[in-house]
């Protein structure tokens, strides 16, 4: 916890875990200086002014720095083990994901859609942006039914800001896949840069079947693959979100 999330135009901090993070972590006495934001707003610093068992009281707030800018990019994410997918938020939300759309496929469990932890999805985010001192949630959506999206709604994350279509601007991570992820960057690179796909598809436990890709690459998608290595989920979302911050 880097920062403390606060909602808008707070004077003070009533959440257990920021408290006790507070007392127990930071060791902070009256009249130190804590790292804040506020939620959709700005970073900055207050002076703890008291300290009480429920509630901390905050003097001297200032907000003077915009949170970092976040990724232009939407992760579109099969459904992985609930407990997996709570670090993959967090990761994401730490590494500045604009959107993740989390999707059924062949290969989750239905029981993995009646986790307690899916309703717990903003819990996940608050823990990501305190640790990565940002106050921008990351934007999560939940489709159940892959086809229809795929087909339906998908091709709207391929049109860019000026309502053009984008080519050659989404992947798909599969092992299988015949084109490397480092030439797939090589062979789209601009005049001054890679030229970043806007949409990164990764699959759950033992990845994408045939038809989940064809499906994707015939929607926009382009398959790529890390090497011959067979990853885990987590090791893929993480090396190939590097790629965008590097």
């Amino acid at each position: 916890m880097n920062c403390i999330i606060l909602p808008k135009n707070a004077t003070s901090i009533s959440d257990k875990e920021q408290i006790r993070h507070i007392k127990e972590v930071l060791k902070s006495k009256v009249g130190d200086r804590l790292t804040i934001g506020e939620m959709g707003g700005n970073i900055g610093t207050a002076t703890i002014a008291e300290i009480h068992r429920n509630e901390v009281l905050l003097t001297d707030i200032t907000l003077d720095k915009k949170p970092p800018a976040k990724l232009d990019l939407t992760v579109v994410l099969a459904l992985p083990r609930p407990k997996v997918l709570r670090r993959l938020i967090m990761d994401m939300t730490s590494l500045g994901v604009n959107k993740l759309i989390i999707v059924n496929s062949y290969r989750t469990q239905k029981s993995y859609w009646q986790s307690p932890l899916l309703g717990r999805i903003d819990e996940f985010v608050f823990e990501g942006l305190q640790q990565a001192i940002d106050t921008v949630p990351l934007e999560v959506e939940l489709q159940k039914r892959f086809k229809p999206f795929v087909e339906d709604e998908f091709p709207a994350l391929l049109v860019d800001k000026k309502g053009d279509e984008a080519q050659a601007n989404a992947v798909i991570a599969h092992p299988y896949a015949s084109q490397s992820f480092k030439s797939y960057l090589l062979k789209s690179k601009g005049d001054n840069d890679y030229a970043m796909p806007k949409v990164l598809c990764v699959g759950a436990e033992g990845g994408w079947i045939d038809y989940e890709v064809d499906l994707l690459c015939k929607h926009g998608c382009t398959s790529v693959s890390l090497g011959e290595r067979i990853l885990r989920t987590e090791t893929v979302v993480n090396v190939l979100l590097g790629h965008w911050i590097f």
